[in-house]
């Protein structure tokens, strides 16, 4: 098995609905999202996925969320955006365009913080 990953970094607000907190009140993060890519065989030139692909599919998504305010945002104006729903959307919405490869989302890690992260990994 082989595994690709790819960083990328946004900034974005939100505020947790419900949380008895801090995060309730409107607040940011520099959030680092990371993509994490397997499969089984190499392509003719000894790649799984292209760098440059794939931090393109990100960055398409990424440019969605950058310097906004998430719960302004789809599907975050109804679903609570926190890391851990952030990390699904990401695998949600990556994991068609990386399956036409042949290939699967191993897992995507939302960062809030340097120290504090959320990793969704899909069944």
């Amino acid at each position: 098995m082989f595994e690709v990953s790819v960083e990328y970094t946004f900034a974005a607000g939100h505020a947790l609905r419900g949380y008895k907190g801090k995060c309730e009140n409107v607040h940011g993060h520099n959030y680092k999202v990371q993509l994490v890519i397997a499969g089984e065989q190499l392509d003719s030139t000894g790649l799984l996925m292209d760098f440059v692909e794939v931090r393109k599919k990100i960055k398409d998504l990424v440019e969605r969320l950058d310097h906004r305010f998430l719960n302004d945002v789809a599907p975050f104006d109804k679903l609570n955006p926190s890391a851990e729903n952030i990390a699904k959307y990401f695998c949600d919405e990556l994991e068609p365009p990386v399956s036409k490869h042949g290939l699967r989302v191993n897992a995507v890690t939302i960062w809030e913080t340097d120290t504090t992260s959320a990793t969704y990994r899909p069944k």
